[in-house]
């Protein structure tokens, strides 16, 4: 039997229990709940269990308030998780700990509010309460991505003076993904050799990220290397891994080593997901294999894989770069089907496709229907320019 693990079925158990003779107001119940809630960016509902909590008598204490924290800083609501924070300060038995700060912190990071995080660092300085290793992997990570060496290395040095907080896996991967993605492969390396020489072993993850950068730079003798090592030592692949090592091999044209790779990976019953079936799509769109990207399309109507709007845009570019302009505008039926609406990207790169083989006037129609339906019922998103449009995160 499947429980179903949506917070509205643990709500209904939860007033069923408060219904009966023998309940008892229990904290650690509430806590937990305000918490789901929080992850379900369900702000308000946790502010009404945690004042639920408080009118039935629990005991009101640094977890309670770390936990409505938690749902307000997930939410984007900062105001009213810092009047918290603040609120806790001023409350004896319910002074913010590392963990609430930790908390806090990442969602500050998650929306890049370098200034806050700042403040709230030095504020944790002022209180005694100094960073754990989650605390400095969660800044390493964080500044890492945002390409933000310099403070990374700076949190990094921070946290090797520390005698209470040990680097972990979790550190070395965060460091090593932070050069290995901004094409840094040397000192990629050299990161990655001393955290070894410091006894800490890498993992899975570590190898993914070695694999992914290896190939994003085109160093295919050293990704081939550490396809090796993981055989060798008989560390088991994950979709990540093949999802990494199909994509490289695909961008580099060796469609008989991507191809390869698929198979095994089918054959370890290992189901591919929608950026497995995006990186063969590319390759052959690249290749001007169309039959062979119809053969992708024979796999999904026998599978039962979810795919999303970056797939179709996917399809959309290779069909267009190989000039199979019916079946490029066929995917926006296949769209419809599925129950998916062409984005401002889907469009442009039909654009982009017309102009390339000069068929300006399919382009220029294209191009009017765009611009007048902007804002109308077609609700095409803004797209973010900030990133590639096929970006996909293997990490």
């Amino acid at each position: 039997m499947i429980i179903p693990r949506s917070p509205h079925f643990f709500f209904q158990v939860f007033e069923l229990l408060r219904e009966q003779l023998w309940y008892r107001p229990n904290a650690a119940i509430y806590i937990k709940l305000i918490v789901l809630l929080g992850k379900c960016k369900q702000p308000d509902k946790a502010y009404e269990l945690f004042q639920a909590m408080s009118d039935e008598g629990c005991v009101m204490n640094h977890e309670a308030y770390t936990a409505l924290l938690s749902a307000y800083s997930r939410s984007g609501l900062f105001d009213k998780a810092f009047s918290l924070l603040e609120e806790m300060k001023d409350t004896p038995i319910c002074h913010p700990d590392v963990q609430t700060y930790s908390i806090l912190i990442k969602s500050c990071l998650q929306v890049f509010a370098f200034d806050e995080v700042r403040a709230l660092l030095s504020d944790m300085a002022s209180q005694g309460i100094r960073p754990n290793t989650v605390t400095y992997n969660t800044l390493i990570d964080a500044y890492g991505k945002a390409k933000m060496f310099q403070e990374m290395e700076m949190t990094l040095v921070e946290m090797l003076r520390g005698k209470d907080c040990e680097p972990d896996v979790w550190t070395m991967n965060s460091t090593i993904r932070a050069f290995g993605s901004s094409g840094q492969i040397e000192t990629m390396e050299k990161c990655y050799e001393k955290f070894q020489s410091a006894g800490i072993q890498p993992n899975i993850k570590t190898f993914n990220i070695l694999l992914d950068s290896y190939g994003k730079t085109g160093n295919y003798e050293k990704m081939s290397a550490v396809m090796e090592y993981m055989q060798k030592y008989h560390y088991s692949w994950t979709i990540v891994t093949y999802n990494v090592v199909i994509d490289a091999f695909g961008r580099a044209g060796d469609l008989k080593q991507m191809e390869y790779l698929f198979r095994l990976m089918r054959s370890e019953r290992i189901k591919p997901s929608c950026v497995t079936l995006c990186s063969l799509v590319r390759a052959y769109g690249q290749a001007g294999k169309a039959e062979k990207i119809a053969g992708v399309l024979r796999i999904i109507e026998n599978s039962d894989v979810t795919l999303d709007i970056v797939f179709f845009n996917c399809l959309v570019d290779a069909y267009g770069r190989m000039g199979c302009f019916a079946e490029m505008k066929g995917v926006l039926e296949m769209m419809k089907q599925k129950g998916y609406k062409p984005d401002k990207i889907t469009y442009r790169t039909m654009i982009k496709a017309y102009s390339i083989s000069g068929m300006t006037s399919h382009a220029k129609e294209l191009r009017n229907l765009v611009e007048s339906a902007a804002g109308s019922s077609l609700g095409m998103p803004k797209p973010d320019f900030r990133q590639p449009e096929y970006y996909r995160s293997y990490s």
